[in-house]
């Protein structure tokens, strides 16, 4: 019997691993009905809940795509910006302009997590990758033209739960998710 040669393989499962991507986090506001946007903006007034946001993602990178990167007054600061769209030739002083999700994470040199903070499709690619949800949970519904995506609740289990009452009188929390699969 001849012989085996323990020569290196060259075939594409046998080679190094490259850079493992950043753990992923999702951030949204989300009304009792799913809305999250109304004409390119939020539809309440939740200063607590912008304060909770900055918390959170300050010193990390922010992944938004196009029309919440439109929505802002410029650069999230504290944090490295990034904007998905596939327009070509797009800018966003201030930002890193990428054509994808993939692209956005292999992008990212801030510690993680990288925080995925909309819009809804954003969200429906961020969802099957993510490890947490910081989700502001309001009590109420509301009218709006952008909506959370649906996703299956038995894979997520909750973490913390922290309940607000905002200065008009609403019920708000902050509740922390982790991947339970």
């Amino acid at each position: 019997m001849p012989a085996v040669s323990a020569l290196p393989s060259s075939r594409a499962t046998d080679r190094e691993p490259g850079p493992r991507p950043p753990d992923l986090s999702i951030v949204a506001a989300v009304a009792s009905n799913g809305v999250i946007g109304a004409r390119g903006g939020l539809p309440w007034r939740l200063p607590d809940d912008l304060r909770h946001f900055r918390e959170l993602t300050r010193g990390h990178a922010v992944i938004m795509g196009r029309r919440t990167w439109e929505s802002l007054r410029g650069p999230l600061a504290d944090r490295q910006n990034i904007v998905v769209t596939t327009r070509d030739a797009y800018e966003a002083p201030g930002a890193l302009v990428v054509r994808g999700l993939d692209e956005a994470l292999a992008s990212v040199r801030l510690p993680p997590p990288a925080f995925c903070i909309g819009g809804a499709e954003l969200y429906r690619a961020a969802l099957p990758r993510a490890r947490s949800m910081h989700l502001t949970e309001i009590s109420r519904p509301y009218e709006g033209d952008v909506a959370f995506p649906a996703y299956d609740r038995a894979r997520w289990r909750e973490v913390a739960r922290e309940r607000r009452t905002g200065e008009d009188g609403l019920d708000y929390a902050f509740v922390t998710y982790e991947r339970a699969d």
